[in-house]
């Protein structure tokens, strides 16, 4: 871990100490699109978009993809963010935080240097600290996962949530759908109140369970609570964690593949990433329900640049989910590039 923080801290600089140059050489704006880590498929989805914005922009606006190298709490990415207002070499940042109440934080500075800060993905508890948010509305992934879940087990049973940090935002939202959905009941606050039998469900014992977006971990916990409860009914990543690292989830997935089947096992992950569509006509997966970082790190190149030009912007941004089933796997993805 210390050599990615390193690594990720040098190239940080190295970025920044550019950027003038870079520009002087005609560029009119420079936005940073700040993702929790840089070694997820699902984000360089976002830079793709960032950067076909900044095509389309011909020239006027440079997307700067920066943040931590890999997992973590967020203490990395809220350095760098605070970096990047303290050094005033951006024009403005889009930001999926990490951790949402020190990342409030480190914003604070940010209006006064004239930075619009927005957030992507995952939101602030604070709303007021930024100009706006793009992404998904991260309740409805919880809510669609958990509606397939009970097409799979309408008489309810024992499911097991998994999710990624236990600070951030989004997935605390999505655990929230996830419950409310499946107890019939809506909580007053994310991540929603834990299922102990209402409407016939429950929570495992241990669970759920934070990755801390860690990929191995996250295939690791699934393997193991799929043998300490060889009958559990449902198994929810509120991300794409486990599948992220394809061929260790092959692995496991393939083991419950005949669950899966016969609907024994309503195995429900969030994401429609290619690999993971691919799972799912595999039979290692009973659904989907898939998110768009295009649109996201797209929109937010955009919206950055009106705002630095005195124009407004629609707060919340929502950029819609793509729900996938094994009936409609051949036509489900939406989201587009």
């Amino acid at each position: 871990m210390k050599k990615f923080l390193v690594t990720s801290a040098l190239v940080a600089g190295a970025v920044l100490a550019g950027m003038s140059a870079g520009q002087a050489a005609g560029k009119k704006y420079t936005f940073a699109l700040v993702p929790k880590n840089m070694n997820n498929p699902f984000f360089d989805q976002a830079l793709a978009g960032c950067k076909k914005a900044e095509k389309e922009l011909n020239g006027e606006v440079e997307c700067l993809y920066i943040g931590p190298g890999e997992h973590g709490g967020g203490e990395e990415q809220v350095q760098i963010v605070q970096d990047l207002i303290a050094g005033k070499k951006v024009d403005g940042i889009a930001v999926s935080p990490s951790n949402a109440a020190p990342m409030g934080k480190a914003i604070e500075k940010a209006k006064a240097a004239g930075i619009p800060v927005l957030t992507w993905d995952s939101d602030l508890l604070d709303k007021s600290l930024r100009t706006a948010y793009v992404g998904t509305y991260n309740y409805d992934i919880g809510v669609n996962i958990a509606k397939q879940v009970q097409a799979i087990k309408p008489k309810g049973g024992t499911i097991c949530i998994q999710s990624g940090g236990a600070a951030a935002a989004n997935h605390n939202e999505r655990m929230q759908g996830i419950r409310d959905t499946l107890a019939g009941v809506k909580s007053a606050k994310a991540p929603g109140d834990k299922l102990t039998g209402q409407n016939g469900w429950k929570e495992a014992d241990g669970c759920p369970l934070y990755t801390n977006d860690d990929f191995l971990v996250a295939n690791q916990q699934m393997a193991d609570i799929l043998n300490k409860y060889p009958n559990l009914d449902a198994f929810t990543p509120t991300g794409g964690f486990p599948q992220f690292a394809p061929e260790a989830y092959k692995k496991i997935a393939e083991k419950v593949k005949d669950r899966v089947a016969s609907k024994a096992l309503a195995l429900v992950v969030a994401d429609t990433l290619p690999v993971q569509i691919d799972f799912l006509k595999a039979g290692l997966s009973s659904g989907q329900v898939g998110q768009r970082p295009f649109e996201m790190g797209y929109k937010s190149m955009f919206f950055l640049k009106d705002l630095k030009e005195g124009k407004t912007v629609a707060d919340p941004t929502y950029t819609g989910l793509d729900v996938c089933t094994p009936e409609n796997v051949a036509t489900c993805i939406g989201g587009g590039s």
